[in-house]
């Protein structure tokens, strides 16, 4: 059984999902609810639960700050949210699992899988700790980490470190100005949003280029992008004033 603490400020999401775990997730044990970020970190240090989910939009102190506020992350954590965008962003960036009112069935089944594994290996909780310094300095752009789960592993890296991205069918290679090549089981679409404050540009369906490591673009019928490592990355026609803004800048 996963011993589980559910923090919400509305007794009504609170009475949907432990409904909802009872019927669909029996491995879940809750041990504790709580409808306020200071009655939830007291709860998570008398209870010290192996999940949590948790509620961002709370009044007062809302759900990042009450993680914030803990000392001890020894906790798997499922956030429940409609949150702001940044706060979207930060979360995918850091791959923390995150779901989306109304609560999707089969989404909160893989979540709690995900969170199941992490707690049966006892893996640290790098993407919680991760997520909070996105949060805590959000405007200090130099100091984020990018998470790049695989399969044996959730990589941290520097998006300034990146040098391209590029899509097969569901997956996604990230190059790395170590020579290293990073596999991620998710589309490419997904890191275009999270890169783009990074100086990413979207040149073609299935590439994501870091302009920092652009040496020029060979024009033509939407031409190519010749990096600094020699690859050659196509622009479609479709995105190429995409690209002659972004260069501009």
């Amino acid at each position: 059984m996963i011993n589980t603490v559910i923090i919400d400020d509305e007794s009504n999401n609170i009475d949907n999902l432990e409904g909802l775990l009872k019927k669909y997730c029996p491995q879940v044990l809750i041990t504790g609810v709580a409808m306020n970020a200071a009655d939830g970190a007291a709860l998570i240090k008398k209870l010290n639960p192996q999940l949590v989910f948790l509620d961002i939009q709370m009044p007062g102190k809302n759900g990042f700050d009450m993680l914030k506020d803990l000392q001890d992350h020894h906790f798997e954590v499922i956030l429940i949210t409609a949150y702001d965008q940044y706060g979207i962003n930060a979360i995918k960036f850091s791959a923390i699992d995150y779901l989306l009112k109304p609560l999707n069935i089969e989404e909160l089944k893989s979540a709690l899988q995900k969170a199941e594994k992490r707690i049966k290996e006892k893996m640290q909780n790098h993407e919680l700790k991760n997520l909070l310094q996105l949060i805590k300095n959000r405007e200090e752009k130099s100091t984020h980490k990018l998470a790049l789960p695989t399969l044996k592993e959730t990589r941290f890296v520097s998006p300034g470190d990146i040098i391209r991205c590029e899509s097969s069918n569901a997956y996604t290679s990230f190059y790395i100005s170590t020579g290293e090549k990073i596999v991620v089981s998710k589309p490419i679409y997904e890191y275009d949003e999270l890169l783009s404050d990074f100086g990413f540009i979207r040149c073609h369906q299935s590439h994501l280029v870091n302009k920092e490591y652009i040496k020029s673009w060979i024009k033509g019928d939407g031409g190519y992008l010749a990096l600094q490592n020699g690859d050659k990355i196509p622009v479609s026609k479709g995105k190429k004033e995409i690209v002659a803004n972004a260069l501009m800048r």
